[in-house]
């Protein structure tokens, strides 16, 4: 057997670059000299990345590319064989295709509905689980075992719950081989071993002319080690290595090269260089003999020691035979800066901050190197304040693109019955046209929000939504047209949603059909905008896949299809193809692996994180992986730290967390620690805390003002002639303790909308209340206690109508009322000994002689009595609490005392006016305790006097106002505040009201 020619670049040379050097060096320089390699890369970024910098180096030279192919890594999720396929056909190996993803979800989620029951797994939840099943079918294959020996495990040992899992494992591991034989494909991850073990099986029988270079792999399966064996001792074949530690002594590398077997391996397979030391095993080649790989000796003067520094740190606990820090060399670490952040968005401000910077020097490149898809998100927005769009190689999730969204939001419109908010999602969606200039019909659907869908809930379907709009009393045809083009937009999807079940497939196509309907404008068609760019061409492949895995699928119900669309959705990503910046970068750590940027910061480095959590799946518990043969999930941290030191190496590095996330403190990564603990005693950490607290501070002005200067509280002096010349008694009120609600209600004309889909309130069952109330006593027969007591909760289901079908309602507010019916018939049939007439829910009015002109006071009064001996009682209701003696003798609540002055000068129609006002009364209608209400006497001083002194206040009142120079100030008085008002944050009383208070 040959030698093995088996080479390595030092992880502080960019490795594409040196692997494009080095095969010029050695395969020539002639335009077509590369023509015949095939050159063997980790994953599809790397040959794009390899391909690139031959081009930076040829510097518009013309040259033949050699073939590149992906062999795809063991923490690749995404992976294509095409490229592969043309390789192995000389082996005449006839290996059946890929299943795809999506079918393969399916599939597998039906076997476990099958095996669980529908009761055990929804369709989503079977999704899900099916997700992680596949997961653990490819780990199965890329460990070369066999789902038979599922059998192996013995339920005895294990825990119950594990023990149930097993028993649902089995028959699906069982059924599922048969499913792949009915599909005449195979698992992606046995057609990636079998692909690789024909390769290197037809390499073995026949050595190609050309060259053949394995270049980044790590060799992490076992397939891809065996490849790589072959290839390093063929004629013209070569494998070189990412970043092998060629400077450690012996004494170090045994602590590292450990098998299974050896009491150590646990502690072992954690170091960045494990990885490594298992694949020189596998081809049979000692560290000694592994040859750098040429390129230019420039390069060379840019080592530093640091990688030699971190990898002595990265040693597990206890195994050096020499004390460690006699090894550690600190030269190099002063361009290595460790920022520590308070929060994610503020590591997020200042690693953009950095890139940022980093352009200010010309052709100087920088990167973000994470595995926190969060992270990545928050810096790409950040770097959007400079317009800067930067490339993300994780892409954006393809379930949270515009179209994707759009289409999602209409399945959950439909099975929510137009439920407002789904509803508005769906309409207020950037691609909502229907037909129309988008501006014209967002127009139409702020109209239809406002009169239908503030509030309570509309009544469920296009039918309870017409209901609402003529409730409103404001309907036109614009209206009517609206609601005509939603309904015949989704009525095919409607239609489905009303059967029990229905196919996959058919459900799918009405949905974007009413999708492309509803997308359709006045000068595009739905199509056009829907399926338009990256994330409408990603949404439409997944459209066309779906619709191909699910060609048999069995039916769903409806209910269920929007939570299965999201599962499906999932792990979904667009990557767009250009128009990002060609100096940043965002990679994950597998991405970065053979690639260098000028300035590498190393984000999210908390555990957790990076490395990743160690999670076994819901399929397999930890003794379950290790008595079937797989390896512990632990073995990606080993990997992970390999991934970690090729980035560190690079010429600038920073090294950023978040010391708290999601309000919780967060523990540094363990790669951190050790670094930390190594260099305490060194200069490095407090340079690093001068540099770091530079940028930190940078990042904080970016958006902290250079003065702060709050505004004093408003205090607004319009014109007398736009000044309100009618109020009601309730607005007095206001107008006493918040002049500014006033004007912003009755001068700028802004009026609160409801909220959306609001649920009832305690101020909704004071309405319902005086509601039944008023329509019982304007009854005119009374009849006994029980016939009356009936009668009111008759009138009582009426206000409430179908408020009634809420069981808040009917369980909450209706036997409050029903002991609110009881309390008043009773109180009603004593009152009746003394009352002579009563008026209920009647309105009145008063004009008073003013500065600026006559100023009206209305008022409707929820119930006056006049007595038998001819005085008037005036009453309000209250189911909220009735306002204090005080505030209504000293004016700040002067609802009542202003209606008894109305009441004295003749202002409800059919009471004569009376200088005698009897009594003002609050009755506190609960609803509970025992009595269901109380009856009190507003204050101790005489009605008659409340009303006389109520009416000089208010003519006091609007002579001042009457006055221009007099302003609408916000909370004048401080102790007279409202509890809520409609206008605070128009007023931004927040901003003010604290300074204000404590002066």
């Amino acid at each position: 057997m040959s030698a093995a020619a088996v080479f390595t670049i030092p992880p502080d040379v960019p490795f594409v670059d040196a692997l494009a050097a080095g095969l010029r060096q050695r395969l020539g320089e002639a335009p077509d000299a590369l023509v015949d390699a095939r050159i063997l890369l980790p994953t599809r970024r790397a040959c794009r990345s390899l391909a690139l910098a031959f081009v930076r180096q040829l510097a518009g030279k013309p040259l033949l590319l050699p073939r590149m192919i992906p062999l795809g890594d063991i923490d690749e999720d995404d992976v294509s064989f095409e490229e592969m396929d043309a390789l192995v056909s000389a082996a005449g190996a006839e290996i059946p295709p890929a299943i795809s993803p999506l079918r393969r979800q399916l599939l597998l989620a039906n076997h476990v509905v099958r095996v669980m029951g529908t009761t055990g797994s929804a369709p989503a939840q079977a999704a899900q689980l099916a997700t992680e099943l596949g997961r653990l079918f490819d780990q199965v294959h890329t460990e070369r075992l066999d789902l038979a020996d599922l059998d192996r495990l013995v339920p005895e040992d294990l825990a119950r719950h594990w023990q149930i899992t097993l028993d649902v494992l089995r028959p699906i591991a069982r059924d599922w081989q048969e499913s792949l034989r009915t599909e005449g494909c195979l698992d992606p991850a046995d057609r990636r071993q079998r692909l690789l073990g024909a390769q290197a099986t037809a390499w073995l029988a026949n050595p190609p002319a050309g060259p053949v270079i394995a270049a980044g792999s790590t060799g992490s399966m076992p397939a891809t080690a065996d490849l790589l064996a072959v290839i390093c001792r063929l004629p013209n074949g070569a494998v070189v290595l990412p970043g092998l530690d060629t400077w450690s002594d012996e004494a170090l590398w045994r602590t590292i090269d450990v098998d299974a077997d050896d009491p150590d391996f646990a502690l072992a397979h954690a170091h960045p260089q494990f990885g490594m030391a298992k694949l020189l095993r596998r081809l049979g080649v000692s560290r000694g003999s592994v040859r750098p790989w040429p390129y230019p000796k420039a390069w060379i003067a840019r080592r530093a020691p640091r990688e030699r520094t971190l990898s002595r740190a990265l040693v597990p606990a206890g195994q050096a035979e020499a004390p460690l820090l006699s090894f550690f060399n600190t030269a190099g670490f002063e361009r290595v800066t460790l920022l520590e952040a308070a929060s994610p968005e503020e590591e997020a401000r200042a690693i953009a901050l950095l890139m940022r910077r980093a352009l200010e020097q010309q052709d100087h490149t920088a990167a973000l190197v994470t595995p926190d898809r969060a992270l990545a998100r928050r810096v790409a927005a950040e770097l959007l304040r400079w317009n800067i769009v930067i490339d993300d190689s994780g892409g954006q999730s393809l379930a949270e693109a515009v179209p994707a969204t759009f289409l999602r939001l209409i399945g959950r419109m439909i099975a929510e019955a137009f439920a407002p908010v789904p509803l508005l999602a769906v309409l207020k969606h950037p691609l909502a046209a229907g037909g129309q200039q988008p501006g014209r019909f967002r127009g139409s659907v702020r109209r239809l929000e406002r009169l239908a869908l503030r509030g309570l809930r509309p009544a469920p379907r296009i039918d309870g939504l017409r209901r609402a709009l003529r409730a409103s009393g404001e309907t036109d045809s614009r209206d009517a047209a609206i609601l005509d083009t939603i309904e015949a937009t989704f009525a095919p999807l409607v239609a489905l949603f009303e059967h029990s079940v229905v196919s996959l497939v058919d459900i799918l196509r009405a949905q974007t059909l009413a999708a492309e309907t509803l997308a359709r404008s006045n000068a595009e068609s739905g199509a056009a905008r829907l399926w338009a760019g990256d994330d409408g061409a990603a949404l439409a492949r997944f459209v066309a896949e779906l619709t191909e895995a699910a060609r048999h699928d069995p039916m769903i119900a409806p209910a269920e299809w929007p939570d299965l669309l999201d599962v499906l959705l999932a792990g979904h990503a667009v990557r767009p193809h250009w128009g990002r910046h060609p100096r940043l970068a965002i990679w994950g750590p597998l991405e970065a692996r053979l690639q260098c940027a000028d300035v590498m910061i190393l984000g999210g480095l908390n555990e957790q994180s990076w490395p990743p959590a160690t999670q076994a799946g819901p399929w397999m518990s930890r003794p379950m992986l290790q008595s079937f043969g797989l390896p512990l999930p632990e073995r990606r941290i080993g990997l992970s730290a390999h991934d970690f030191c090729q980035a560190f190496a690079a010429p600038e590095v920073w090294l950023t967390r978040a010391r708290r996330k999601d309000g919780a403190p967060t523990v540094p990564s363990r790669w951190l620690l050790r670094l930390k603990a190594t260099l305490h005693e060194t200069g490095w950490p407090d340079a690093s805390a001068r540099r770091a607290n530079q940028i930190l501070h940078w990042q904080r002005l970016l958006d902290t003002p250079d003065v702060i200067a709050p505004l004093p509280p408003p205090a607004p002096r319009p014109p007398l002639a736009a000044r309100p010349r009618d109020l009601s008694v309730t607005q007095i009120e206001t107008w006493i303790r918040d002049p500014y609600a006033i004007y912003a209600r009755h001068i700028l004309r802004l009026r609160p909308l409801d909220p959306l889909d609001a649920e009832p309130e305690a101020a909704d069952f004071g309405n319902h209340v005086h509601a039944a109330i008023g329509a019982f006593l304007a009854d005119a027969s009374f009849g006994s206690g029980e016939e009356a007591r009936a009668r009111l909760l008759s009138h009582g289901r009426a206000a409430f109508g179908e408020l009634l079908l809420r069981p808040a309602v009917a369980a909450f507010w209706w036997p409050r009322f029903e002991r609110i019916a009881s309390w008043f018939v009773e109180n009603e049939i004593n009152r009746r000994l003394i009352v002579a007439a009563t008026w209920a829910e009647i309105g009145g009015r008063m004009v008073i002689q003013a500065p600026g002109g006559p100023f009206a006071l209305s008022a409707k009064a929820d119930r006056i009595d006049r007595l038998k001996d001819g005085g008037l009682v005036i009453i309000d209701y209250k189911t909220g609490k009735p306002p204090s003696d005080p505030s209504v003798q000293e004016g700040s609540a002067p609802q009542l005392p202003l209606e008894a002055a109305i009441a004295r000068a003749g202002g409800f129609p059919d009471i004569p006016a009376c200088t005698s006002i009897a009594a003002i009364e609050y009755w506190h209608l609960t609803g509970g305790g025992r009595t269901g209400g109380t009856c009190k006497v507003a204050a101790k001083v005489p009605a008659d006097n409340l009303a006389q002194d109520a009416a000089g206040a208010l003519a006091r009142l609007v002579a001042a106002f009457d006055d221009p120079a007099t302003a609408y100030e916000a909370l004048p008085r401080p102790h007279l505040a409202p509890r809520y008002s409609d206008y605070a944050h128009l007023a931004r009383v927040r901003e003010w009201a604290v300074e204000t208070q404590s002066e």
